[in-house]
């Protein structure tokens, strides 16, 4: 009896420190909580709460950008669940470790962890993370423009969302979309999403984290900026950037960073863009975020167009290939041979010309992005898109 009255008192221990840890989180005291998770994480002998507290170290780290550690932590974690032997632990150990791995833009191994987390299928709680698992693999397909099945995942995604009425999950998802449709340049849907993501956070967001309302800031800002509404991208992304630094999340800085200079860019304002590429390329290095690194040094070739140099600029699409091969992103590669055609049409050398005109081809075909109507190329300029029920798209006439 003494025995099992220790061990209920060392949960309940357990429990209190980890409600510490994210009191002092949520407060913005993320050094010091780190620290109470870590010292429940040496001392507790209490498996559930081991878990519980590296799911919270896990996420800690996330929104830190300390992407390996959240990776080593989610190996713990699963170790963690198998003690337990419970699928709905695993299940959602095996989400983490996905998204390490997606934040790592390892995005063939995401897909396969996400793959795994959809056969364990435990209880209705394993079903509920079904969205999430769902969410994580469409942001890998979108990674490496598998685009067709990054919509599938997403839309599915999205009826998780609805049928559990998660509005934080329909909210994240309203983000992806976004991003997908920013990629493949239908532009109006591109703001439509996060714009439907802002309107949740209004909504239902209040005991939310600001993290949600700063996600679809940025978003936004992306759009404005793709069409052209340069004042209100520069608002949207003011407002995201001031919640990333309140609460140190130095990816999302990153990106509010390339953000920046890609609006100064668009006034042609080289000068003041190259600087805020330097810092976002500074922060995207050393989080691992290469997919961010390819989008920033696409950025910068554009800077050193506009200024007529072109050898730099080539210096330039030379690291964003490297990058963008290792990490399989084909759309990456598709616009730096759109660039590079336009370098070598200006330099008049015809042999690199025809070269990059016939990898760019490539590159549209091996990605299906034409138009299931007209046969024309879908991202070339901002359209209006619709996609059918087998998620194949074609432009709206």
């Amino acid at each position: 009896m003494r025995l099992f009255n220790a061990w209920e008192m060392g949960q309940d221990q357990t429990k209190q420190q980890i409600e510490k840890g994210l009191h002092l989180y949520q407060s913005n005291q993320t050094e010091k909580a780190l620290r109470v998770w870590m010292r429940v994480l040496e001392k507790s002998a209490d498996p559930a709460g081991r878990f519980r507290v590296l799911g919270c170290l896990i996420t800690a780290h996330a929104e830190m950008g300390r992407y390996k550690d959240m990776l080593k932590f989610a190996v713990v974690q699963i170790d963690t669940a198998r003690e337990l032997e419970d699928p709905d632990y695993l299940t959602e150990s095996y989400l983490n470790l996905a998204r390490s791995n997606e934040k790592l833009c390892e995005f063939q191994k995401t897909i396969s962890y996400c793959k795994t987390c959809l056969n364990m299928q435990g209880t209705t709680v394993s079903q509920q993370l079904n969205g999430q698992v769902s969410l994580s693999m469409g942001n890998a397909f979108l990674g490496l423009s598998i685009f067709q099945k990054a919509l599938e995942c997403f839309e599915k995604a999205l009826r998780y969302a609805h049928n559990n009425d998660d509005k934080m999950l329909e909210c994240r998802v309203c983000c992806s979309l976004g991003n997908f449709y920013t990629q493949i340049k239908d532009y109006e849907k591109a703001l439509f999403f996060p714009c439907k993501a802002a309107e949740l956070v209004n909504d239902y967001g209040k005991g939310w984290s600001l993290k949600y309302r700063a996600m679809s800031q940025y978003h936004m800002a992306v759009a404005y900026q793709k069409l052209g509404r340069l004042a209100d991208a520069m608002d949207c992304c003011e407002e995201s950037m001031k919640i990333a630094l309140q609460h140190g999340d130095r990816p999302l800085q990153a990106l509010c960073l390339l953000c920046f200079a890609d609006i100064h860019r668009s006034r042609k304002d080289v000068q003041t863009a190259f600087p805020r590429y330097d810092s976002s390329m500074s922060i995207m290095t050393e989080i691992g975020n290469r997919l961010g690194l390819v989008q920033v040094l696409l950025g910068v070739t554009k800077c050193w167009m506009i200024q007529k140099e072109l050898d730099k600029a080539l210096e330039s699409i030379e690291k964003a290939q490297e990058l963008a091969e290792g990490l399989g992103n084909k759309l990456g590669l598709l616009k730096l041979h759109c660039l590079c055609e336009r370098i070598y049409r200006t330099k008049e050398q015809q042999r690199e010309l025809r070269d990059h005109v016939v990898k760019f081809h490539e590159c549209v075909e091996e990605m299906e992005l034409y138009c299931g109507m007209c046969g024309e190329s879908i991202g070339e300029k901002n359209n209006q898109l619709q996609a059918l029920p087998c998620s194949h798209f074609f432009h709206l006439k």
